[in-house]
């Protein structure tokens, strides 16, 4: 029987955890992505709600559900199809993580923090600010960590206070909208908080930090804590994505259709909580978005260090390779960035979803059979969408357009779950006569 002791520790333990990953799932590039969302929805905000919290905050949850399961690293999670798929899946986050969110950060900074007050360009902010993420990285500095017990905290009141005072304020007089396909726009742009990324690569993390403050713990009580600290986490986010995008619709009708994402943060803070919070938020959010870049660059680094037995030289030229993106995407606008992005997000995006699904499921059904059907099917299917988001997908759609859901960018999800079923009922163990 546990003590009070035992159980203060234990709750204690929880609310670090949960926040911690709270922390590393909101990064402040997600802050950009549901207030827009719900000014271009309109009256089927609530569509789009859905299907956002679907991709942004209910995968990455089984993401961590997952780790809980497994214990282990990113490379557990896709061992099952094979070792050198795993190896070649892990190198396809980190590429798509160095290369896509940590520039967009240094956009998001210059958009936010500077752009409003200074008249510079975003090559010289992303040229500063990839420099001090280097000088950070190399020198693995505990600053940032404080910062982000800080800074997150911080974040959430003040959009906390322009959710209420919208909501409160505000009449719930909707504009109309276009979009043809609500819920399905909605899963589409949550796959752009690349929290179900964040969910496999910060889940190690998150299991090693575990393990060294409940060292005497069991595999059940380790993956009951995390399993919970996920759970809280992504509560925490459905609320606040929830919150945005009704934020975002309830000033559909206040702003210019043509306004970007950024200068619509900056415009709803300014309306709702004056310019004072406005530029506390633009700091705040050039802060946090800093904490972010550094973690990426820090991550990606450890891991081909880790791959090159440990060498620090192959960690140095890694971080200095991911900084020198930075500073190269970094200077672009971030609708831009999120554009650019959406083709690897339509490949990996599935993949990692099916990986995470797979990870969760009963071991009974997730046999090594099971797990390289599906995700060979994901593939697959995940081609079309692929090409099309290139711009390549028009040889192809007569011979795809049969496929469920194609039509909504997610042609890949019955026939995964159909190949699941099926795969499950073969790999079924004979029962002896």
């Amino acid at each position: 029987m546990k003590t009070n002791y035992q159980q203060s520790s234990h709750k204690k333990s929880l609310a670090i955890t949960a926040f911690a990953l709270f922390s590393l799932f909101f990064g402040a590039g997600n802050l950009v992505l549901p207030p827009f969302l719900g000014f271009k929805s309109g009256n089927l905000w609530w569509s789009v709600t859905l299907g956002f919290c679907i991709s942004g905050a209910l995968v990455p949850i089984l993401g961590i559900m997952a780790h809980a399961k497994l214990q282990g690293t990113l490379f557990d999670f896709a061992k099952k199809v094979s070792p050198l798929f795993s190896v070649v899946y892990c190198y396809l986050i980190y590429a798509i993580a160095i290369a896509l969110p940590s520039p967009r950060t240094a956009s998001v900074t210059h958009e936010m923090a500077i752009q409003p007050f200074w008249n510079s360009s975003s090559l010289l902010t992303s040229l500063v600010y990839f420099t001090l993420v280097f000088v950070f990285a190399i020198n693995r500095s505990k600053v940032l960590d404080a910062l982000g017990k800080i800074l997150t905290p911080g974040i959430l009141v003040i959009l906390l206070i322009m959710i209420v005072t919208a909501v409160f304020a505000l009449d719930f007089n909707f504009s109309h909208t276009g979009m043809a396909q609500p819920f399905s726009s909605g899963i589409l742009e949550g796959y752009q908080t690349f929290d179900a990324i964040g969910a496999v690569v910060v889940g190690a993390v998150i299991i090693i930090s575990v393990n060294i403050k409940e060292k005497g713990a069991s595999y059940k009580e380790k993956r009951r804590l995390i399993a919970r600290a996920g759970l809280w986490a992504g509560l925490g986010l459905l609320l606040v994505y929830g919150g945005l995008i009704l934020t975002g619709a309830l000033f559909g009708s206040s702003f210019d259709q043509d306004i970007t994402r950024t200068a619509l943060l900056r415009e709803i803070s300014a309306r709702t909580m004056g310019p004072t919070a406005n530029l506390l938020l633009s700091i705040l959010v050039g802060l946090a978005c800093f904490t972010t870049a550094v973690g990426i660059v820090t991550g990606t680094s450890d891991f081909i260090k880790g791959r090159f037995n440990d060498s620090v030289m192959a960690y140095r030229i890694t971080a200095f390779i991911g900084c020198l993106l930075g500073i190269l995407i970094g200077q672009f606008n971030v609708g831009y960035i999120i554009e650019v992005a959406v083709p690897s997000l339509m490949f990996i995006y599935p993949i990692t979803i099916i990986l995470i699904v797979l990870n969760v499921v009963p071991d009974k059904w997730s046999s090594p059979r099971v797990f390289k059907s599906v995700v060979w099917t994901t593939i697959l299917l995940s081609v079309p969408d692929f090409l099309g988001s290139i711009g390549l997908g028009e040889p192809i759609s007569p011979y795809v357009k049969w496929i469920p859901l194609s039509q909504y960018q997610l042609g890949w999800v019955l026939p995964a779950i159909f190949v699941f079923l099926l795969s499950n009922l073969i790999d079924k163990p004979k029962i002896p006569s």
